[in-house]
């Protein structure tokens, strides 16, 4: 299910050193959604063979770009960085500020662990927090959102110490690579907090190459998992991303989702690694009762054939110039008419055993 308003479209801001950056429209929103697109994020969220270090540094750039944005335009002279232990590690935020010259008083954390009963996930639980409560904060976060769960429990809490301890939010700037359930989310805290601090503006909430959306079920192999895995249907991704997954990474379509575990490839290779093959392998093992067309169009985002407009509608780019993409996308799509999923997957599977098989012992 997607979460996007249906008359949501981008609108191109500008760009930042390369960075492009667009603004959804829609009325009724309360806050501000942006989406960001740049070179090393475009690599980092079609390519899960970039790990460690490397897929923190590849958010660097467009997340400077965006502070400086908002430098220019008084949102972000001065912030507070509450890090959620586990996934916002891998956000740059304190390094991209001092980047963009933000200044950051203080660094806040809060921990959301997930409670596990005999290997299922029960929920969350709260076991540690450094809170700096203040008055007039703008603070700033970085976490990825599927269900929102974590983001809910732990801005509930923070809500609830700074109306306890007699201080005030002005603005909550968020970096999420994440899906549509952030607008409601977003939007519903928007109200709960002006409740309590009535001079709050609202969040501005950064997403990494596009609003996408969770499976709601297994999806069309019967492997997806509901409400973990991103997709592109029903979605709003930026054009510079669609255009290197058709063009430079011809199989990217097909991963299982946009990020994987982000704690995971940057912590934790190995697990990653043993994610990323089980995905292949299980969708390679699957292939011969797939119907590929309902798979492509799952991945795609909508069924063929569809005229120029009405593709322009499905994916939000309604102010914008974007005939030769829509193009470059049909050309794509019927280039995967003459392949098979038996082939894509078995050149997946050989890819990803020589560069992250290196970090299996």
């Amino acid at each position: 299910m997607s979460y996007i308003p249906d008359d949501a479209c981008l609108q191109l801001l500008g760009m930042q050193n390369s960075t492009s950056i667009y603004q959804l429209q829609s009325v009724g929103l309360s806050n501000e959604y942006y989406v960001v697109s740049g070179e090393g994020t475009r690599h980092l969220m079609a390519s899960p063979e970039v790990v460690g270090y490397e897929s923190y540094l590849s958010m660097t750039p467009s997340t400077t770009a965006a502070l400086r944005y908002f430098s220019e335009k008084g949102l972000a002279k001065e912030v507070d960085i509450l890090t959620i232990l586990r996934g916002g590690l891998n956000y740059p935020l304190e390094e991209c500020c001092y980047k963009a010259g933000v200044k950051v008083p203080n660094m806040n954390f809060i921990s959301c662990e997930r409670k596990i009963e005999n290997g299922v996930i029960k929920g969350l639980d709260i076991k540690y927090e450094k809170l700096h409560i203040g008055r007039d904060i703008t603070l700033m976060i970085g976490d990825i959102i599927a269900s929102g769960d974590t983001l809910k429990q732990c801005l509930t809490q923070v809500i609830d110490r700074f109306r306890r301890r007699g201080g005030s939010l002005r603005r909550i700037i968020f970096f999420t690579v994440g899906g549509s359930k952030a607008i409601p989310l977003l939007e519903g805290f928007t109200e709960r907090i002006r409740g309590f601090f009535p001079d709050f503006e609202g969040f501005s909430c950064v997403f990494y190459e596009g609003i996408f959306t969770v499976y709601e079920d297994k999806g069309v192999t019967g492997i997806n998992i509901p409400d973990i895995d991103f997709g592109w249907r029903g979605g709003v991704i930026s054009p510079e991303f669609r255009h290197y997954v058709l063009s430079f990474l011809e199989d990217a379509l097909f991963e299982k989702c946009i990020i994987y575990d982000g704690g995971a490839r940057r912590y934790e290779i190995p697990v990653h690694y043993e994610e990323v093959m089980d995905y292949w392998e299980s969708l390679l093992a699957a292939a011969p009762h797939v119907d590929f067309p309902a798979f492509i169009a799952e991945k795609i985002g909508y069924l063929r054939p569809v005229g120029y407009e009405q593709w322009r509608r499905i994916c939000g780019y309604q102010l914008l110039d974007v005939r030769k993409l829509y193009d470059l996308e049909q050309h794509y799509l019927d280039l995967l008419s003459e392949r098979t999923l038996e082939e894509i997957c078995r050149r997946r599977i050989r890819e990803i055993r020589e560069n992250l098989g290196k970090y299996i012992q």
